[in-house]
C-alpha cells in the first residue's frame, strides 16, 4: 500500500510547480523532500516526476497518481473533521480560492457578512485564477473555490467535487460616453471597425470575443491587450477602445465616463461557480448561504448590509 505521506508529497509538488517551493510548503529540506519522492517512485516502478531547472513537471504516471492523491487527502482530512465534529470541537477554519474580479465584487462583502455571523471561524483567501483551483479543493487544501467559466471555455473535470452555478453575469458592451451604442440596439457587426480592448488570445474572455465575432461573421480588431477589467473602464473613459465587461465589473465600478448595452443579437454571458469537496467541513455551507445571497443582490446593484448591526 502507498504512503500516504509520500502521495502527499507528490500533491505538494504539483500544486506549488517545484520540488523547492513544495519543501518550503511542507518543512522540508529540498534533498529530503525529493528523496522522499524517489522512493515513492522506486516502490510504483516509473518516474512520476520530470525534474528541470524552470520547476517540476508531472509524468502522465504522475498525473494519474495526482488525480487519486487528491481525493485520498481530502477523504482523510474529511475523516479527521468528522471525528472532531463528534468530538465537540467545531471547525475554526475556512480557506478560500478566488479569481480576482470576484474578490473584488462578491467575496468583500460576503467575507465581512461571514466573519460577523462566525466570528469564531478564521478565514483565509488564495487568488487563483480559473482553470486552476480543483486540485486543492479535491486534496483539501482549499476548503471552497470561486471560479468562472466564459462562453467558448469548458469547465476543468471535478471528480469527487459538487459544482453549484451562482452567478450568471452577462457580458455587456462598455464605450466612452457619447458612443453610439447609447442611442441604438448594436450588435457586432455594427462594431466591426472598433478598436477593441481583452485579453490576449487564449484568455477566456479573448476566446468568448473570437467566438462571438466569428458567429457574427466578422473579424474584430484588438488593440489593447489587457485580462484587467478596472484597466479597461480606465481606457474607455479616457475615450479610447471599446469591450465586453461582465455586468457585475460594472455594477461594483466607481467614476463613469463610459455607457453600457447589451449586444443586439447575441447573449453572452460569464457563469460563476463554487466548488468543494461533497462532504465539506461545517463552515462551508454557511458560506456558501452567503455567497448566494451576495450574488443575488450583485447584479441588482444593491449595496452591503450594515454588518456591525447587532
Amino acid at each position: 500500500m502507498l504512503d500516504a505521506n509520500r502521495v502527499r508529497i507528490l500533491v505538494e509538488i504539483a500544486h506549488a510547480g517545484s520540488i523547492a517551493a513544495a519543501a518550503a510548503r511542507l518543512s522540508f529540506t529540498p534533498p529530503a523532500l525529493s528523496q522522499q519522492l524517489t522512493k515513492l517512485e522506486r516502490e510504483l516502478g516509473c518516474r512520476l516526476v520530470e525534474r528541470g531547472r524552470t520547476g517540476a513537471t508531472l509524468t502522465e504516471a504522475g498525473r494519474v497518481l495526482l488525480e487519486h492523491g487528491e481525493r485520498v487527502l481530502g477523504e482523510l482530512r474529511d475523516a479527521e473533521a468528522a471525528v472532531r465534529e463528534v468530538a465537540g470541537q467545531r471547525p475554526d477554519r475556512l480557506s478560500l480560492g478566488a479569481f480576482a474580479s470576484a474578490g473584488k465584487v462578491l467575496l468583500p462583502e460576503a467575507l465581512a457578512v461571514f466573519g460577523h455571523e462566525h466570528p469564531h471561524v478564521k478565514l483565509s483567501l488564495s487568488d487563483i485564477e480559473p482553470p486552476g483551483g480543483h486540485g486543492p479543493v479535491a486534496s483539501g487544501d482549499l476548503d471552497l473555490l470561486i471560479t468562472h467559466r466564459y462562453p467558448g471555455v469548458p469547465l476543468p473535470r471535478a471528480g469527487g467535487l459538487q459544482r453549484e452555478l451562482l452567478l450568471v453575469d452577462p457580458l455587456v458592451v462598455v464605450a466612452p460616453t457619447g458612443h453610439a451604442i447609447a442611442d441604438t440596439e448594436t450588435g457586432l457587426a455594427d462594431l466591426a471597425e472598433e478598436e477593441w480592448i481583452c485579453g490576449a488570445p487564449g484568455i477566456h474572455n479573448r476566446v468568448s470575443l473570437d467566438m462571438a465575432a466569428a458567429a457574427a461573421g466578422v473579424v474584430l480588431t484588438v488593440a489593447y491587450e489587457t485580462r484587467d477589467y478596472e484597466v479597461a473602464l480606465a481606457l474607455i473613459e479616457a475615450g479610447v477602445g471599446i469591450a465586453l465587461i461582465p455586468q457585475s465589473i460594472l455594477g461594483a465600478a466607481h467614476g463613469g465616463g463610459w455607457v453600457s448595452r447589451p449586444l443586439h443579437g447575441t447573449r453572452l454571458a460569464r457563469e460563476i461557480y463554487t466548488v468543494h469537496r461533497r462532504r465539506p467541513p461545517a463552515p462551508v455551507p454557511a458560506m456558501l448561504a452567503t455567497l448566494r445571497r451576495t450574488a443575488a443582490r450583485t447584479l441588482r446593484g444593491e449595496g452591503a448590509p450594515n454588518v456591525d448591526t447587532p
